[in-house]
């Protein structure tokens, strides 16, 4: 029976932290995923027409976690989606080796037949370590923070208050920093909740 390692939000973090300091020692912002992907784990990543919209899925993770299949049009038009894919799948190879090595399947029919096979929280479960690892490698605590850092400067130098337009100047600051980390401002939102960053300068 397949069962489902449990990991912590911050044992998600270390395992994310370590992740970095192993291939992308350099503390690259955006931090090349794709490049870790095909040169660090020697994965394919293989481009899937209409993917998404027959299977609903962005991306999948064949058992022997040689290959990596994306929606194509994700892969050709989508550039954040498609690297939180990468990012979220790497997340699955890394925490969840084992698991995919209990079931073969090479197609996304054999894939759907294995999540469908698992208990509706463990498939929840499997998916919100994935979902996670991915938010914490594309972007990381500390380039976050000073990123973060910078756009308040920023904002503040061209006259907008934080504290008198806080829902305007945290758009600004979030739209810049999803620019940056090349994600989506929910990855960014849910990034700066998580780590209280937000928070902490409202209660300054």
């Amino acid at each position: 029976m397949t069962k489902i390692p449990i990991h912590s939000y911050e044992d998600l973090r270390k395992k994310a932290d370590e992740f970095l300091r192993t291939y992308n020692p350099s503390g690259t912002i955006p931090v090349p995923i794709e490049e870790i992907v095909e040169f660090e784990f020697n994965i394919n990543i293989v481009p899937v027409l209409a993917l998404q919209r027959e299977f609903e899925v962005d991306g999948f993770t064949s058992n022997d976690l040689k290959n990596i299949y994306v929606d194509e049009y994700v892969y050709s038009d989508r550039i954040n989606r498609y690297r939180f894919t990468l990012a979220h799948e790497i997340g699955h190879i890394v925490l969840h080796a084992s698991v995919f090595g209990e079931h073969q399947f090479s197609s996304i029919a054999g894939w759907k037949e294995f999540t469908n096979s698992l208990p509706d929280a463990d498939h929840r479960w499997l998916e919100y370590q994935g979902y996670a690892f991915a938010g914490l490698v594309l972007v990381p605590q500390e380039s976050l923070i000073k990123q973060t850092e910078k756009w308040i400067k920023k904002i503040r130098g061209e006259g907008v208050s934080l504290e008198q337009n806080w829902d305007f100047a945290w758009e600004l600051i979030t739209a810049h920093l999803g620019k940056a980390f090349q994600v989506s401002s929910s990855v960014i939102e849910k990034r700066l909740d998580k780590d209280g960053i937000k928070e902490n300068y409202k209660i300054q």
